[in-house]
């Protein structure tokens, strides 16, 4: 059965995604700065017309990124120029473990049949950066 099957949706297709790493290889630089943190940035092409969707994905999203131990600094959406980009934000000091969760734990799963099942993004990329923030020493 389909993942969203079991959600009572079915996939009417799925958004094209590009990553700056490979999945389950390890992350450079993951863990070995000052703060031990990774941040996750997603980049998304939408369709401006199914922003209620996007939105709906997104909400469903937060919640399981914080109850899994990482920290979700949001989504950015459009407001102005450009209506079909939004971002999100979410950090991780393990997030490796939180990854092994992908296609397993059933709020990620739902949180992406929503997304598949409204074709709301078109494609996304991430990409996974470590903070350098004032104060902080050289890590």
């Amino acid at each position: 059965m389909a993942p969203c099957a079991a959600f009572g949706l079915s996939q009417a297709g799925t958004a094209e995604v590009r990553s700056s790493a490979t999945d389950g290889a390890a992350l450079p630089g993951a863990g070995v700065n000052s703060l031990g943190m990774i941040t996750g940035v997603v980049e998304y092409v939408i369709v401006p017309a199914k922003i209620d969707a996007f939105e709906r994905f997104a909400r469903r999203w937060i919640e399981p990124v914080g109850s899994h131990g990482g920290m979700h600094h949001g989504y950015f959406l459009p407001a102005e120029g450009a209506s079909d980009k939004a971002l999100a934000l979410f950090s991780f000091a393990a997030y490796k473990q939180y990854r092994a969760l992908f296609g397993t734990d059933p709020d990620f799963i739902e949180a992406d049949c929503i997304r598949d099942e409204n074709g709301c993004v078109l494609r996304y990329e991430r990409t996974f950066m470590r903070p350098l923030l004032p104060g902080h020493p050289a890590g």
